[in-house]
């Protein structure tokens, strides 16, 4: 038995020393960081199939993207005009017109100030704001507010602030201006444009 040992011992010493030469100098040098580079290739393959999965539902978001843009450029809720300046204009002018409406007596209800007034960034909307300042009979106001805000585009009102004119009277003087003096401010939205970076902007 022992002259066989003797026989296939230096075929053991031989294969132990391939299996350490191995696991030193091959493994860490070449079989690690292949298995290592055939899991980065699964993982770029991996996202290349989900961004070309991805790309394919571009032609749809861009066509629902369409549609909402369409349905927005039908509304008529949003202001007409193209930016702030000229949309301000036409709030004061649409108060304008409506005031001459409801009031054919210029001095019945008339406009003593109007202030455009920087939206609050939280809308989502472009808001443009004019305060406005008015001194009108009671009947007539009810009657402007309410034409305000049921035309088109719609418009809206708020701080509605209501003093009589009375109190601008010293005391023994004769009340004869029964106007209301008011002030609220009076804002609308501009139709929203492409965003910047997205399809088609």
């Amino acid at each position: 038995m022992r002259p066989v040992l003797e026989r296939y011992r230096p075929l053991l010493w031989l294969g132990l020393g391939l299996a350490l030469a191995y696991l030193l100098l091959v493994h860490p040098w070449w079989t690690a960081p292949m298995r290592a580079l055939g899991g980065k290739i699964a993982e770029v393959r991996d996202e290349e199939l989900a961004l070309r999965m991805e790309g394919q539902q571009i032609p749809l978001l861009e066509a629902r993207l369409r549609e909402v843009r369409e349905i927005e450029a039908a509304n008529p809720g949003f202001l007409a005009e193209p930016d702030k300046d000229l949309a301000t204009a036409a709030l004061v002018q649409r108060l304008e017109s409506d005031i001459r409406r409801v009031s054919p007596n210029p001095l019945a209800c008339e406009m003593v100030a109007r202030t455009p007034l920087e939206a609050p960034a939280r809308d989502p909307y472009p808001r443009v704001t004019v305060q406005i300042r008015l001194r009108c009979d009671a009947a007539l106001l009810g009657q402007l507010l309410h034409a305000l805000e049921s035309g088109s585009p719609q418009l809206f009102i708020d701080n509605l602030a209501l003093n009589s004119m009375a109190g601008y009277f010293g005391m023994g003087q004769a009340v004869t201006d029964t106007r209301i003096d008011v002030v609220f401010d009076l804002y609308g939205y501009l139709r929203p444009g492409p965003r910047p970076g997205g399809p088609n902007a």
